[in-house]
């Protein structure tokens, strides 16, 4: 029973590893001039993806994705710049095409964002530590046993010592 178990498991496992190698293919490149092919790679790497938002147009399979490289490898073959062509993109959809935004007025938040919640988020930590240990050293205080309860604990202590040892 143990043996059709694991030749069960086993069989299951090599399956799925089987499965995900035939789903994996490699990307054809759209144009037979590898020269062209890599221009258009290198543009793509710089332009997210309006539809996916976290990947760039070289990485998605979207089809507006699809669609701008094409219109990119147009610009390329019609001579325009890498440069023209990202401010074409920039004119056409905003910073926000941009994987990589620059540094300005209306990407402060986006670029410092992250450092200002971070700060926030470790002050109020801080300042929720040191309240729980102000506390803490309050309750401490409080809780110390007077000197008429702490003779009676020793006695106590005597006496449950000396019923053990009997």
């Amino acid at each position: 029973m143990r043996l059709m178990n694991r030749v069960s498991c086993s069989i299951a496992v090599l399956l799925m590893l089987a499965g995900t190698s035939v789903m994996a293919m490699e990307a054809k490149p759209m144009a037979k001039d590898t020269v062209l092919e890599e221009k258009v790679m290198e543009i793509s790497f710089e332009l997210r993806c309006l539809v996916c938002q976290n990947q760039t147009i070289a990485d998605s399979d979207a089809e507006l994705a699809v669609d701008l490289r094409n219109q990119v490898r147009e610009m390329i073959v019609a001579g325009k710049t890498e440069e023209e062509i990202v401010d074409y993109m920039v004119a056409r959809y905003g910073d926000f095409i941009l994987y990589r935004p620059p540094v300005q007025p209306t990407t402060y938040l986006l670029w410092f964002g992250p450092f200002i919640l971070f700060a926030v988020g470790l002050g109020v930590l801080v300042m929720n530590i040191r309240s729980r240990r102000k506390i803490s050293d309050e309750e401490a205080a409080e809780e110390q046993l007077s000197s008429d309860e702490l003779a009676r604990v020793k006695s106590l202590l005597k006496q449950s010592s000396g019923d053990e040892s009997k």
